[in-house]
């Protein structure tokens, strides 16, 4: 069966006979490895006197792993020219034709989405052992898998810096970025806490565009019938998206559309279904399948189970969770698409006018929420009317009090 490698290579027929060719020839030590050397001088000073030493040395040096997955691993590296850290991403060697395509994708995609929120590609290249690779920003601070775990334990700190407020900012700053995705017609297809980045100051990255396609591109095949029958916990499952080929996207975060495989016909509406349920997570702290142990029982829990929203409980040291983001994961989370936003930008504007008060009546929580924002907005477009209006209430409120207190005393025998 033949696949092309699109952006650039259209015209590349790949076929498993040609397969190696995909494959760089290097070997270690060979005259055309693709080792690099630094190229910046050292200054010497000798008093006032600058003097430029040329130094010749391994320009990137590895540091520790950062990660591993399906798709290769992600390394720590040493830039010795400019003098910071990089993270790099690697193929394993003699990785197949699968990965092969999975990871060219991969760099063109992010490389293509030149966004703050999203990480950027720096260089590509092979190294001496034959093995693809992109270096890319090394992202400091903690993944939302992370900070949820921590909020879960009742971390102080966490509870401290990541209060409700703060947690609707890092959503904002994922929207944006899959807002910006969309608009050049991506879909992430694996949007989950472990794929988000807040760095120290508050900075929101979402990472692994790994599965990343354009909508209408062919996609690889779903997970096949009987995959995954084991019983496993949540935890155990969540990595199952790296198995190339059985699981497109991770079975936890999934849209009803992508569990049943209608790839062809996914678009940016799975995305907003995989969106909420991570917001549904970082706000509860709990994961609306929590109970379900196997694969195919969580298949189908994405199909057929829906939150209840007001049975998320709070966790017993953070407050309940505001009413209007209730509401507004049950709607990202309808199982049909038809009745969720219609985009991220849709979104955005909901998520606003529900912390701005706007938000639309749905239960005596949001009504009392309403009135009351409707109330302030009031005196702050007529100070001068609603001053007047308290003092007539007060006054009201004083002469009643008068009134009933004549009238107690004229009841009273003399």
């Amino acid at each position: 069966m033949r696949q092309t490698l699109s952006a650039g290579l259209e015209n590349t027929l790949i076929t498993p006979s040609s397969q190696s060719e995909l494959a760089p020839t290097l070997t270690p030590g060979s005259a055309t490895t693709n080792r690099r050397n630094t190229v910046l001088p050292r200054v010497q000073w000798t008093g006032q006197q600058p003097t430029v030493v040329p130094l010749q040395r391994e320009r990137f040096e590895e540091v520790r792993p950062l990660g591993q997955g399906g798709m290769g691993e992600v390394v720590l590296m040493r830039d010795h020219d400019i003098e910071r850290e990089v993270a790099l991403k690697r193929l394993p060697p003699g990785a197949d034709l699968d990965r092969v395509l999975r990871f060219v994708e991969e760099i063109r995609t992010v490389g293509t989405l030149d966004h703050p929120n999203i990480v950027p590609v720096h260089d590509v290249g092979v190294d001496e052992q034959g093995r693809y690779f992109f270096m890319m920003k090394h992202l400091q601070g903690e993944t939302l898998e992370s900070i949820i775990a921590r909020l879960r334990r009742s971390d102080l700190d966490a509870l401290v810096r990541y209060p409700f407020q703060v947690r609707v900012q890092i959503f904002r700053g994922v929207l944006h970025a899959l807002s910006y995705a969309h608009g050049k017609g991506f879909i992430h297809r694996d949007l989950k806490p472990a794929n988000i980045m807040v760095g120290p100051f508050g900075e929101v990255t979402v990472l692994d565009w790994g599965l990343a396609r354009k909508v209408g591109a062919p996609a690889p095949a779903s997970l096949p019938e009987g995959a995954g029958s084991a019983s496993t916990g949540l935890t155990s499952a969540r990595p199952l998206h790296t198995e190339v080929g059985s699981v497109v996207g991770t079975p936890l975060y999934m849209s009803p559309e992508q569990a049943r495989g209608e790839h062809d016909q996914m678009d940016a509406r799975s995305d907003i279904y995989s969106l909420s349920v991570l917001f549904h997570e970082l706000l509860g702290l709990t994961h609306y399948l929590d109970g379900l142990q196997s694969v195919p029982d969580i298949m189908k829990g994405v199909q057929t189970r829906s939150p209840s929203l007001f049975s998320m409980h709070a966790h017993s040291a953070q407050g309940p969770v505001p009413a209007e983001l209730l509401w507004f994961v049950a709607k990202g989370m309808k199982k049909d698409p038809a009745e969720r936003f219609a985009s991220v930008d849709d979104m955005v504007l909901s998520l606003d006018a529900a912390l701005d008060g706007r938000c639309a009546v749905q239960c005596q929580r949001t009504l009392l929420k309403k009135t009351f924002h409707q109330g302030l907005r009031a005196a702050d477009r007529n100070p001068m009317a609603v001053t007047l209006a308290m003092l007539v209430g007060a006054g009201l409120v004083v002469a009643s009090a008068v009134h009933l207190g004549m009238s107690f005393f004229a009841t009273m025998p003399h």
